[in-house]
């Protein structure tokens, strides 16, 4: 009677930590899961703040085009670009005016 008293609390305990185990051991996955979609998230937010920060203003274009590619790239002027339109089947190309004209 004694080790039935005994194995009872015993059977018990091994059980309830298994089930304590098992139930840690997939809230540590789902934790793991929702960090790394966070650190994911954080990293394309971190480059989209980059482009909007840094590298849509002109004038850290301007700082970036003297520092990386010094004489390769060079301003051009609005009215030497043209458009190409096409309207149904007419097709043409339009010469870009400015405003003050």
């Amino acid at each position: 009677m004694k080790k039935i008293f005994f194995f009872i609390p015993v059977i018990f305990l091994i059980l309830a930590t298994t089930v304590t185990k098992n139930s840690t051991k997939h809230l540590d996955n789902k934790i793991f899961e929702i960090k790394e979609n966070i650190r994911v998230l954080k990293d394309k937010y971190e480059l989209e703040m980059l482009e909007y920060n840094y590298l849509s203003s002109p004038k850290k274009l301007i700082e970036y085009q003297k520092k990386y590619f010094e004489n390769e790239l060079v301003e051009a002027e609005i009215e030497n670009f043209n458009w190409f339109n096409i309207e149904n089947s007419n097709t043409g190309i339009l010469k870009v005016t400015s405003n003050n004209e």
